[in-house]
């Protein structure tokens, strides 16, 4: 009891703690929501290597994190920790390069390199921010409930962050107007050239100004909360260091902690429930303002829709919290993740309906929020297990976590791609007032049919989850006795070599 009590954390540190996560999430969904329109309407940057752009940033986003796992992995333990040096050190440079993303130059060539080169840093530098501090969980305290509730508080402030990103960068540049394009099935193709060039003419000189100087207030309204977020971090939470009685003398090195991890069941078996969950939920995602603005037809609405979904989870991230903590993990992932099943399918059956949007974004959010919190509340218990079946080995924390992440990413791409290429397919009209009716059944198929498909798979993943609740309560009691025996063992050294000095 003394030692859960000295384990437990205050109020404040959860709260410093969880404002940490802030940054990842506010840049993200601002880069996510609005880097592609700015690259092609702002910066003017041909399409095909504005694509180029977002797609090598994305896979580069993905390799940076083992690669930051690996040197964390390497770090030595300092006065500020093994993690914080590295959220230090980051900040100042991941704020930098996150401005000059949003900057346009005035040179004549060179733009695609300006843009690939520091939107390919940003992504390094935020990655040398998060995932150390999604490694820092397990630094935090030893107790399971505490590091639960902890990051019950990151993912609500992590929504939140979705939430002030897209609110932040919607409402400075939210006065843009790009005016929709009639379908080129009504005119001919010289009309439809035409209508460009007096539409891109709309565009003059000093509003595109006025617009580029929009984004940049935002880029450092964001960046200024980026810095904010990472000193309340700093001085609010201390970092501690492991035990060493769970410590080798000579750490394992990466690559055969790398396969440690990797041949570690109950870590493949998380990562593959979570990786289809992650493609159904980042599918729903990407696809679902395209949906509701063509296939349900409402144009002025859909900002209001997916701020429905982001209020929604944030507000029922502390009810998970509860829920997993009464009728444990696995029963959260199977009640919350698959309580958006009927609501995804009600959608696309029931005609357009404003009410009936609203009601499946908020059940939509219920599931995000479950699908936010429950894999970085699992991920503890992984390493907890791993610990117990190689006590001998120490410092893969950072390879848990960077991998999860990397996978996370990974599906993100996969996503984009198949969401891109099956809307081209289909005959997609960029900037158009209505689509085909290929490109309205496709989109069903993504926010609905192929969504569904993901869930009840990655439920079926997850049946083969060992960690239950009477594991996990096995396994915290191993660990206490294995911290029991080391302090003993530790103790009784101590005591040998002061009588023989």
């Amino acid at each position: 009891r003394l030692q859960e009590s000295r384990e437990r954390l205050s109020v404040c540190s959860k709260l410093c703690y969880a404002v940490g996560g802030a940054p990842y999430q506010i840049t993200g969904c601002a880069l996510g929501f609005f880097l592609q329109i700015y690259l092609l309407d702002v910066a003017q940057v041909d399409a095909f290597y504005a694509s180029i752009i977002l797609f090598a940033g994305r896979v580069w986003d993905a390799i940076t994190d083992p690669m930051v796992g690996f040197f964390i992995s390497k770090t030595s333990w300092t006065r500020f920790g093994r993690l914080m040096p590295w959220i230090i050190f980051s900040t100042p440079f991941a704020v930098i390069s996150y401005f000059l993303i949003w900057f346009v130059p005035d040179i004549s060539t060179g733009q695609v390199i300006w843009y690939l080169v520091f939107y390919c840093a940003f992504q390094t530098l935020v990655t040398c921010f998060h995932v150390p501090y999604s490694a820092l969980t397990m630094f935090i305290s030893r107790e399971q409930s505490e590091r639960d509730s902890a990051t019950a508080y990151r993912m609500t402030v992590e929504v939140l962050g979705t939430v002030l990103g897209t609110a932040i960068q919607g409402q400075i540049v939210g006065k843009v107007d790009t005016p929709c394009i009639e379908s080129p099935f009504f005119f001919g193709l010289t009309n439809s050239s035409v209508a460009m060039e007096e539409l891109n003419m709309t565009h003059d000189t000093e509003s595109l100004t006025d617009t580029r100087n929009a984004y940049m207030i935002a880029a450092g309204v964001i960046g200024g909360l980026y810095i904010l977020c990472a000193l309340i971090l700093l001085l609010g939470v201390r970092e501690k260091r492991e035990a060493s009685e769970l410590q080798s003398d000579e750490p394992v090195s990466f690559f055969q902690g790398l396969k440690l991890v990797m041949n570690h069941g109950p870590y493949i078996k998380l990562i593959a429930g979570f990786l289809f969950t992650s493609l159904a939920f980042m599918l729903l995602e990407g696809n679902f303002a395209l949906f509701c603005t063509y296939t349900l037809g409402f144009r002025n609405e859909f900002q209001n829709i997916l701020l429905a979904i982001m209020l929604s989870a944030t507000l029922t991230i502390p009810f998970w919290q509860w829920f997993l903590t009464r009728f444990g993990k696995k029963t959260a992932v199977y009640v919350g993740i698959s309580s958006a099943i009927p609501f995804l399918i009600t959608v696309v059956v029931v005609d357009s309906n404003i009410f009936v949007t609203y009601v499946v974004a908020v059940a939509a959010g219920i599931s995000v929020a479950a699908a936010f919190l429950l894999p970085w509340s699992m991920l503890p218990d992984v390493v907890d297990d791993f610990k117990l079946q190689h006590p001998g080995s120490h410092g893969h924390e950072a390879i848990f976590f960077s991998f999860y992440v990397f996978f996370t990413k990974f599906t993100a791409g996969v996503s984009l791609g198949i969401s891109t290429l099956s809307l081209d397919f289909a005959g997609y009209q960029t900037r158009g007032c209505s689509q085909p009716g290929p490109v309205n059944f496709t989109l069903k198929m993504l926010v609905s049919a192929v969504p569904v498909g993901l869930i009840l798979l990655s439920l079926l993943l997850f049946k083969l989850y060992p960690i239950d609740e009477e594991k996990r309560r096995k396994n915290k009691k191993a660990l206490q006795d294995l911290r029991e025996e080391s302090n003993s063992s530790s103790e009784s050294d101590n005591t040998e070599l002061a009588s023989i000095v």
